[in-house]
This record gives structure tokens, C-alpha cells and sequence, in this order.
């Protein structure tokens, strides 16, 4: 072990990464109510039907990875969800995701791609089940 590393951290990881999930995805649900509610402030665009979707796919979505049911297949649509939207919303205004304002969904679209792989974690209802493997195994 190097001298850098925290000992004992790796068997965190399970319960981190559920931490990991339910942070992202409570405020992934927040941009799905702005949408579709006007809360926690009102969106400052018009819906149109891609709009709509997505708010839908957020909320829905967003709830489910809160608590960790069905989280592999939810984190791989919503992955997708947000490469679409970069690629629709951002992409077109410039390459750097920091001038072209698609960062937030940059960074949703690959740490929804690492939930699909790595699984909810500890703290979620796909393991309270036993649906596939929710928590990681520290290495």
C-alpha cells in the first residue's frame, strides 16, 4: 500500500458509491421537476416534446436510482438520455463542455455510464433483493 492511501478506504467503496448515487441522482430528479413542476424554480425555457420527455425520464428515472430499483438499466438509459442532450444542447455551441455549458450533463452521462457497470452499491433496493450484484467488492 502506498503511503498516500487511507487505510481501510477500499471498504468503503460499496457504501460510497450508493452515497455517490443518491447524491447524483436526487439532484438529477431536481432538473425533472423544474421541467415538469417549475420547482425548485420555475425553467427558463418552453417545453416542446423532447423537454417533456426528458423531464419525465428525470423524475422517473431520478426516484428510481434514489433508491437503488432496477439502478443498472435506469443509469444506462438515463446515460444515454444525457449524451443526447449534450450532443443536442450543447455539442453544437463549441467543443469544451465549459464554454458550451454541457458539463452537467457531460458529467451525468458518464457517471450514470459507471452506475450501469459498477452497480447501485450496498444501500439500495436492487441489493436489498439480491437482483444482480448491487454492492462492489472492496479489491
Amino acid at each position: 500500500m502506498a503511503a498516500w492511501q487511507i487505510p481501510y478506504i477500499r471498504n468503503f467503496a460499496p457504501h460510497l458509491l450508493s452515497v455517490l448515487r443518491i447524491v447524483a441522482a436526487g439532484s438529477f430528479f431536481t432538473h425533472g421537476t423544474m421541467k415538469l413542476f417549475g420547482w425548485p424554480a420555475p425553467f427558463e425555457y418552453p417545453l416542446n416534446t423532447l423537454l417533456y420527455t426528458a423531464g419525465i425520464l428525470e423524475v422517473v428515472g431520478g426516484l428510481l436510482l434514489v433508491v437503488g430499483l432496477f439502478a443498472r438499466p435506469i443509469a444506462f438509459l438515463l446515460s444515454g438520455l444525457m449524451a443526447f442532450a449534450y450532443f443536442i444542447a450543447h455539442g453544437s455551441d463549441g467543443f469544451f463542455p465549459v464554454l458550451n455549458h454541457g458539463e452537467a450533463a457531460m458529467l451525468y452521462c458518464f457517471l450514470f455510464l459507471y452506475i450501469s457497470a459498477a452497480g447501485p452499491g450496498v444501500w439500495s433496493l436492487d441489493a436489498l433483493q439480491g437482483r444482480g450484484d448491487g454492492a462492489t467488492q472492496p479489491a
